[in-house]
């Protein structure tokens, strides 16, 4: 017995001496010391500080989430030991690749914005470079990625792109069937895609389809086999593309191009080609005007298919020089609906008996999270259409709008 426990002793005695020496676990680095927001009344929070527009700080809480805070109400900002780099944008003070905004850490104490280049703000080197911008002429404080990126970055073609998606259709099944179907998409992108930055270039694109078929018997006289069906298709489509360049914050130079086809008007492609100037007099989170005046080339080209079964007349494609009137309005209403309207004029200076215009108004009502029901009524007028076909084209047309991102 002596002997086993002896030699048990022994073993134990060599694994400890030969098993590796255990390390203890690192340390966790501390957390950095974040933001402190100390208020004219003594409180404080502990957080960051997200941005600030309009006499207002937003800023992450660690306890109470994302406030924004009046600039009177606070009393002084001390940065912690990794504060986020910003850009400070002044009032009335332009900004552009030309006129930098001061970018670094901020402080504020003093009634005083203390933007510290390149450092922590408390750090008393960068402290002494630090520019002091008054709160009352702090226009805009954006975090500085966002600020290189908008002022001296590149956009990809893939970005800034908003607008909407609708579709509606009606089917008849009777003795006549009838079926219409439309669809629309109007994008645009507008930059910077930021509103504290001046617009630099607007690019939009609309494209529009109202397709038609309608189908019912023939006459059915009591001694002759039945006439064949009459058949009666409408297709109204349009297509346009604009860009805008700005060269002051309301007035901008535009190229525009326009394709129209409409079957109920016999007319095969209107082309128009053109460019001139245009403004914004009105423009406001709640509604904007825009005026536009261009000098344009244009051909119609017309169908010439028989009319009731008689051969229709020859009517010869058309080349015109003119220009184009146009207005564009949207108005923000009450519960999130929202008007659009827009007007064009179009006289031709060598051919003034070839004038048209067309109107459009949309009503959208807000249904589910980004769909709408959608309302629209547009009318066409062409004073010249091909022969036998009238001159005005008017729809109504009720659909689901779907608002993309």
């Amino acid at each position: 017995m002596f002997k086993f426990a002896f030699t048990t002793l022994l073993s134990l005695a060599a694994i400890t001496a030969f098993a590796p020496a255990q390390t203890p676990a690192p340390a966790k680095p501390a957390a950095p010391a974040p933001d402190v927001l100390i208020f004219t009344n003594g409180d404080q929070l502990t957080g960051h500080v997200v941005s600030a527009a309009g006499g207002n700080l937003v800023f992450q809480s660690d306890m109470a989430g994302s406030l924004t805070i009046p600039f009177a109400k606070i009393k002084e900002l001390r940065a912690g030991d990794k504060p986020a780099q910003f850009a400070v944008l002044k009032k009335d003070v332009p900004v552009n690749k030309h006129t930098p905004a001061p970018e670094g850490t901020l402080r504020i104490a003093g009634g005083d914005v203390l933007v510290a280049p390149g450092a922590a703000a408390s750090n008393p080197d960068a402290a002494s470079e630090a520019v002091a911008i008054p709160v009352a002429q702090v226009n805009v404080i954006v975090p500085r990625a966002e600020f290189d990126k908008e002022v001296n970055g590149h956009h990809s073609f893939r970005e800034g792109w908003n607008g909407v998606a609708t579709a509606g259709a009606t089917l008849v099944r009777s003795t006549t069937s009838a079926s219409t179907f439309t669809a629309a998409l109007n994008l645009v992108r507008a930059l910077p895609t930021v509103g504290w930055l001046p617009p630099r270039n607007r690019t939009t694109i609309d494209i529009t389809e109202t397709y038609g078929k309608n189908t019912s018997p023939g006459a059915i006289p009591q001694t002759a086999p039945p006439t064949p069906n009459v058949v009666t298709l409408s297709s109204i489509f349009h297509a346009d593309a604009e860009r805008d360049e700005y060269f002051s914050p309301r007035f901008y130079a535009l190229g525009d191009a326009s394709f129209d086809h409409n079957y109920a008007q016999g007319l095969s492609l209107q082309q128009v080609y053109g460019g001139g100037i245009g403004w914004t007099p009105i423009k406001s989170p709640k509604q904007q005007l825009d005026l536009k005046a261009e000098l344009h080339y244009e051909t119609q080209s017309y169908l010439n298919t028989s009319i009731n079964g008689a051969p229709a007349v020859f009517t010869p494609s058309t080349q015109l020089v003119g220009s184009t009137i146009a207005e564009a309005y949207h108005r923000n209403l009450p519960h999130k609906m929202l008007f659009t309207e827009t007007a064009n004029i179009l006289p031709a200076f060598n051919s003034p008996n070839d004038y048209s215009y067309n109107v459009t108004g949309i009503l959208a009502l807000p249904v589910y999270k980004r769909l709408s029901a959608s309302f629209s009524t547009t009318d066409n007028y062409l004073n010249d259409p091909a022969t036998g076909y009238k001159k005005n084209s008017y729809q109504f047309v009720t659909g689901v709008t779907y608002t993309l991102h």
